[in-house]
Formats: structure tokens, C-alpha cells, sequence
């Protein structure tokens, strides 16, 4: 008996999207001169009000994290140490990466930097960036009353 499956291009696309971003992050993951730097994976959302990037980052203590806003991008660095009360131990298997990172993001035009606030709970850093105002047409009169409003959009 012959089974027919449906082809959908789109997963096929978001397939190779995702073997991409794999390849594309272990390269980026490669060990440097005694210290191995690692991405956070982040996730991103809207709300109504505001965008939210949580990064995952557990085994960083708050005070090793830093949160930085410059020309429009979002960058939290920080770093994970190994313990050292393990160095007795035989470990067969290192998986989890330890060193110094830097994650950058865009952010929106627009976006006041003070308004930028964050949380740290069970090694997760949320980052809540409120949405900027867009900008508003407002009408201008030209001389008299009489006259047909002008629509224009101010910056």
C-alpha cells in the first residue's frame, strides 16, 4: 500500500531555518584561548504595551550580569564559572558551557532607554521594553477658517 504525504514548503523552509541557526550557533560556540564563550537562547514576545526578551541563563549570578542599551540594540553580557569544589570528581562528559557572553538584540526606534526595565528569577533574565508611541497625524490649518484642513503626520 503507497501512503501519499502532503508537501509543505513552509515547513521544509522553517526546517532548514532551524538546521541553520543550530550550525550558525555552534560555530559562534567554538572554544577561544582558555575561555569558552556561549549564546543565551532568548525569547521574544509582545504585549499590548511592550516587548519582553527573556534570556535563559541559568548559573549566573545577578551581579555577574550586565544590561546594556546602545544605538538601538540590546546587549546583556555577563558570565557563568565552572565550580571548583568539583575538581576531585572524574567527569566523563562536559556539556554545559562556562565563560563570558554577549547577546545583542534590535530594538524598535524610538524606544527611550529609561523606560527599560528587567527581572531576574530562577535564572531567567526578563527584559521589558515598552513600545514606542508611533507617530500620530495631526491636522494644520492654513489662514482662514474656511480653508480645507491638511493632513501631516509630525515627527
Amino acid at each position: 500500500m503507497t501512503t501519499l504525504v502532503r508537501w509543505e514548503p513552509f515547513r521544509e523552509l522553517t526546517s532548514l531555518q532551524h538546521e541553520l541557526g543550530r550550525f550558525m550557533n555552534g560555530l559562534s560556540q567554538l572554544p577561544t584561548r582558555g575561555n569558552q564563550t556561549w549564546l543565551p537562547p532568548v525569547d521574544v514576545w509582545e504585549t499590548d504595551t511592550e516587548l519582553v526578551y527573556a534570556f535563559d541563563v541559568p548559573g549566573v549570578p545577578e551581579d555577574k550580569l550586565s544590561i546594556e542599551v546602545h544605538d538601538d540594540t540590546l546587549t546583556v553580557s555577563g558570565e557563568r564559572t565552572r565550580a571548583s569544589e568539583a575538581a576531585s570528581d572524574h567527569f566523563y562528559r562536559f556539556e554545559r558551557q562556562f565563560g563570558t557572553f554577549a547577546r545583542g538584540v534590535g530594538l524598535p526606534q524610538g524606544v527611550g532607554d529609561s523606560d527599560i526595565s528587567a527581572s531576574y528569577k530562577d535564572g531567567v533574565l526578563e527584559v521589558h521594553v515598552p513600545k514606542p508611541e508611533e507617530a500620530k497625524p495631526r491636522k494644520i490649518r492654513l489662514g482662514d477658517a474656511d480653508k480645507q484642513d491638511i493632513e501631516a503626520i509630525s515627527s
